[in-house]
């Protein structure tokens, strides 16, 4: 093993204690790095740093000077930030938004800026105006989305760990895909300040990192509120590292709904399915109890996300116009011409679709039947998961359906492409944290187990997903490499 590899498999936890031991340079680390992103042939960066900043974070900073990878949709000054998007193409920020702000306060470096879906409109990353991201795992198949980049990244070595969003399952999906960790934290724990908007009563940022220690440690510096953000929310206690070691107490809870049915195009893989039930047998050999639980309203997750989401999207989409910023096309005919043509060649096909959705939900004589309909569903939703919490610590499912699928195999087909998202919609429709790990592998692709719990109970997920990432044992490297 090369020094070079040795440094990059090293966890973001690891790193830290080694460059305040001074037995490594965040220097060298980051040129490690900088110089495996360059040569990414996974498409998963759209900008990678010249140099390391210069002078570096103190070794004593919270997070030591260690290299972070962004999701495209995260503002960052001067640095491009373009959605994934034509139609920001190139554009460079005046502000950096306040996650990323928070996560370089606390001595991180920024590596570079990963590929998502179109302004994260997607389940697989083929919706990038700057083309697909690659599954390190298999090449020929998707990496998921809409934080593909982000996820492909962290999982091939290419960055120590990633943020992305989540508005129906963008960090968990992709996370599960590529065998990595994914946490979606409760809505208003991250503020959304200098996020590109999707859909904003839902999207959510959070982290994405090789296992759930440095989720933690991530989570922990990007929470806080924000003036800037009126959704967003003080945590009532500081996200602390998980230390669990078993699952004594722990009530999981299975929900029939969720784990799909022949019947209704949502059915688990049976190598997937596999997988997850032996996490459950392994979480009551940690001494947790589980138990089916119901959420009736849970199969419309789906049908109320594709109204609510893209509504929202048509509204928040209406700047991108060619007046303020961005890309103008036509601008010397008239301005409703310039609109159109700018609108026309700047948004992809999967975006035009979910605009001309969105505004025809919220259209005079059909807002009661479709948006207002969908947003009683959520309310639905919200409460069935209150009922549940009531008896259960937590909800847990296969993270996705299925494992990543072939390059192009959905991309005709918008309703199955949008089932990938039947496990992890339900969640940010509820407002609540939901956390992937991985679970092993079906057919020599990785699988994801998810954990979701009440609104601001990180740190016990964050416990319990770790417990159970220990008796796992998941190792993605030598997975690969046996492959």
């Amino acid at each position: 093993m090369s020094a070079l590899t040795e440094l990059t498999e090293l966890t973001a936890a690891e790193a830290i204690a080694r460059i305040r031991a001074r037995e490594l340079d965040a220097g060298e680390l980051f040129e490690a790095y900088r110089g495996r992103a360059a040569a990414d042939d996974l498409n998963a960066y759209t900008w990678v740093a010249d140099a390391a900043p210069d002078p570096l974070p103190a070794p004593e900073t919270p997070l030591a000077g260690l290299p972070l990878a962004v999701k495209d949709l995260f503002c960052t000054i001067g640095v491009p930030s373009q959605a994934g998007s034509k139609i920001l193409e190139g554009y460079r920020p005046p502000y950096t938004a306040t996650v990323v702000a928070n996560l370089l306060e606390a001595g991180s470096t920024l590596l570079g800026k990963t590929n998502q879906d179109e302004f994260a409109m997607g389940s697989s990353n083929e919706n990038s105006a700057f083309g697909p991201v690659l599954n390190p795992w298999d090449r020929r198949r998707v990496p998921g989305g809409s934080s593909g980049g982000s996820a492909a990244a962290v999982a091939a070595g290419l960055a120590p760990w990633a943020i992305g969003t989540d508005t129906g399952g963008s960090i968990r999906q992709p996370a599960a895909l590529c065998g990595i960790v994914g946490l979606k934290p409760t809505y208003g724990a991250c503020s959304r300040y200098g996020m590109i908007a999707f859909a904003s009563s839902l999207d959510q940022a959070g982290p994405l990192t090789r296992d759930v220690t440095d989720a933690a440690l991530l989570l922990s510096r990007m929470v806080g509120h924000d003036p800037r953000d009126s959704t967003s929310i003080a945590m009532p206690e500081p996200i602390t590292l998980p230390t669990a070691t078993d699952l004594r107490g722990i009530r999981l809870g299975v929900p029939e709904e969720l784990l799909g049915g022949a019947d209704d195009g949502a059915g688990i893989e049976p190598g997937v399915r596999a997988s997850f039930e032996q996490a459950l047998k392994l979480a009551e050999g940690l001494g947790a109890t589980v138990d089916t639980c119901r959420l009736p309203h849970a199969p419309h997750a789906l049908s109320a996300y594709y109204l609510i989401a893209p509504a929202e999207a048509s509204a928040n989409l209406a700047r991108f116009d060619g007046v303020r910023y961005g890309l103008r096309v036509g601008g010397e005919s008239d301005l409703l011409t310039m609109y159109g043509r700018t609108r026309g060649e700047g948004f992809g096909a999967e975006v035009k679709r979910r605009i001309m959705l969105g505004t025809y939900a919220l259209s005079s004589g059909y807002y009661d039947a479709y948006y207002g309909t969908a947003l009683k569903v959520r309310t639905k939703i919200a409460e069935d998961f209150k009922a549940v919490f009531a008896e259960f610590d937590f909800v847990v499912t296969p993270t996705s359906p299925w494992t990543a699928f072939e390059l192009g195999a959905k991309t005709d087909d918008p309703l199955a492409m949008y089932l990938n998202d039947f496990c992890t919609v339900p969640m940010p429709l509820a407002g609540i944290p939901a956390i992937s790990i991985p679970s092993g592998l079906s057919d020599g692709l990785p699988v994801g187990f998810q954990l979701a719990g009440p609104a601001f109970s990180e740190n016990r997920m964050l416990n319990a997903a770790y417990a159970l990432e220990r008796v796992i044992g998941f190792d993605a490297a030598a997975a690969r490499a046996a492959g």
